[in-house]
């Protein structure tokens, strides 16, 4: 074997040729056009309207609270509707509404409308 190598050489024998060969494809590729083809309108379209759909019947809760802004002084009542079946929630709603404007809120009663 030869112990002296060119550069070209050992090169070659790495990387192989710097030259790519370019590889015929057996294949022809042909340019497909699509089966389905979208024309704009000619005339604009209507968009069809959507019927108002009548509210059902929402469950509703009254909570009725005692309120006030002085400890063991003047007490109101107040009356919350809630949107909801839960009476947790209810309780939760009307006395986060109340806490905006009163300092001590009470809790009387929770009933259904």
């Amino acid at each position: 074997m030869n112990e002296k190598l060119t550069e070209e050489e050992m090169r070659r024998a790495l990387f192989g040729d710097p030259e790519p060969v370019e590889q015929a494809s057996a294949i022809p590729v042909e340019e497909t056009v699509p089966d389905i083809v979208i024309a704009p309108p000619e005339k604009p379209v209507k968009v069809a309207e959507k019927k108002k759909v009548s509210k059902a019947f929402t469950p509703r809760l009254r909570v009725t609270l005692r309120v006030g802004n002085e400890f063991e002084g003047k007490m109101q009542e107040m009356i919350h509707e809630a949107d909801t079946l839960s009476t947790l929630l209810a309780e939760q709603e009307a006395t986060k509404a109340a806490r905006k404007k009163f300092r001590f809120v009470e809790v009387v009663s929770v009933k259904p409308m």
